[in-house]
């Protein structure tokens, strides 16, 4: 399992609109093959940034998702709102204990 990661930035003015437009969304990705589940959290020191994390099956499952017809449907829907791209990156499993 992979964890993407992608930092957002938004224009505070239209944060609301962005959080309401990522709702709809959020069934675009998930309906991805490999896709298994996704969040957003906005962070508490600055209200125009957004923690994205999306739990991939593997790297190559987003990827496969990024040329997809479902990609230009999930950046028509949320991408008008970024003031810059993405910071996107992706995690391992936890290190075990």
């Amino acid at each position: 399992m992979i964890n993407e990661h992608a930092i957002v930035h938004v224009d505070p003015d239209n944060a609301e609109a962005f959080e309401a437009a990522m709702r709809q969304a959020f069934a675009i990705i998930e309906s991805a093959t490999d896709c298994h589940g996704a969040e957003l959290r906005r962070q508490h020191e600055d209200p125009s940034t957004y923690l994205l994390t999306v739990r991939w099956a593997s790297v190559d499952a987003h990827f496969r998702f990024r040329e997809s017809s479902a990609f230009e449907q999930w950046r028509a829907a949320t991408h008008p709102f970024y003031v810059t791209a993405p910071e996107v990156t992706h995690f391992l499993e936890p290190i075990s204990r």
